[in-house]
């Protein structure tokens, strides 16, 4: 674990692999730190060649967090949390891979940065300063999390059974929910943080975006991949991103919801590293 500075802020930090063919950065979604990471597409893209670089948000896993509530930082202060890790590993530009609010900071650190983004993988993320038809998280969603006001968050089997419903309610119907899968990694998560309820800062983040910041003006490679089934961002996203973005690829993974599984790693691996390649 390698802690990074920027600022008064520490970023928790985990790196596999060696930079034979360059550098890959992990941005993970809200509310979640790099545990979220399957492992093994860390081990498939260090296997490739790459190093895999991940790490927690601001709030989340080991990185620095404050109170509940207490939000001192917008999107830009998240990706620029990112260009503090190249600096701090003495990365010149990587490729940088973005499920979710990872997304939405990866394309924003390439476009305020777009000299030190070789490429993008945008994983279930919505494209910057631009609206789509379909946006809005599933009522279900909306209603579970709304009774978060009354979650004691003393309360650690309540926390877990909170969480592993945010994750139930986010998964498709291409598999049945791994129950088991989900709470370990809620189980790792709480081992992690000092402030579950932190996490949901995130929720409370200003866009702070200029009105010409959108993803049309993205460069490089970019590869976009997105469940079917999405309740917190619709496919509809996806496809604007693509349509955006000349050049982009789009791989949709039927019935899938807002969610990494294990079985899509061989073929999420693959599509990485093409938008990787196509870098040169």
């Amino acid at each position: 674990m390698i802690r990074v500075h920027n600022g008064g802020i520490e970023l928790a930090t985990d790196v596999m692999g060696e930079p034979v063919r360059g550098t890959i950065v992990l941005a993970m979604g809200a509310t979640a730190s790099m545990v979220w990471w399957p492992t093994s597409l860390v081990e498939t893209l260090a296997a490739a060649g790459y190093q895999v670089i991940r790490f927690d948000h601001r709030d989340t896993g080991q990185s620095t967090t404050h109170a509940p509530g207490d939000v001192q930082y917008g999107v830009h202060h998240l990706a620029g949390d990112v260009m503090a890790i190249l600096d701090a590993y003495g990365v010149h530009a990587a490729h940088l891979v973005g499920m979710s609010l990872g997304g939405y900071i990866s394309q924003i650190a390439a476009l305020d940065h777009p000299t030190r983004v070789l490429s993008l993988t945008l994983i279930a993320a919505e494209p910057v300063g631009l609206a789509y038809a379909g946006e809005g998280i599933a009522p279900a969603i909306l209603d579970h999390f709304g009774k978060m006001a009354e979650l004691d968050w003393s309360d650690h089997h309540a926390v877990v059974e909170f969480l592993l419903r945010v994750a139930e309610l986010s998964a498709g119907s291409a598999y049945p929910f791994d129950r088991v899968a989900a709470i370990n990694r809620i189980e790792l998560e709480l081992q992690r943080t000092g402030s579950m309820r932190s996490a949901f800062n995130h929720a409370m983040i200003a866009a702070e975006l200029e009105p010409d910041l959108t993803a049309c003006s993205l460069k490089m490679p970019v590869m976009v991949i997105h469940g079917s089934e999405d309740p917190i961002i619709s496919i509809a996203a996806a496809h604007k991103t693509q349509q955006a973005i000349p050049g982009s690829e789009l791989l949709v993974l039927d019935g899938r919801g807002h969610e990494l599984l294990e079985q899509d790693v061989p073929e999420i691996a693959r599509a990485i590293l093409r938008a990787c390649s196509r870098a040169g």
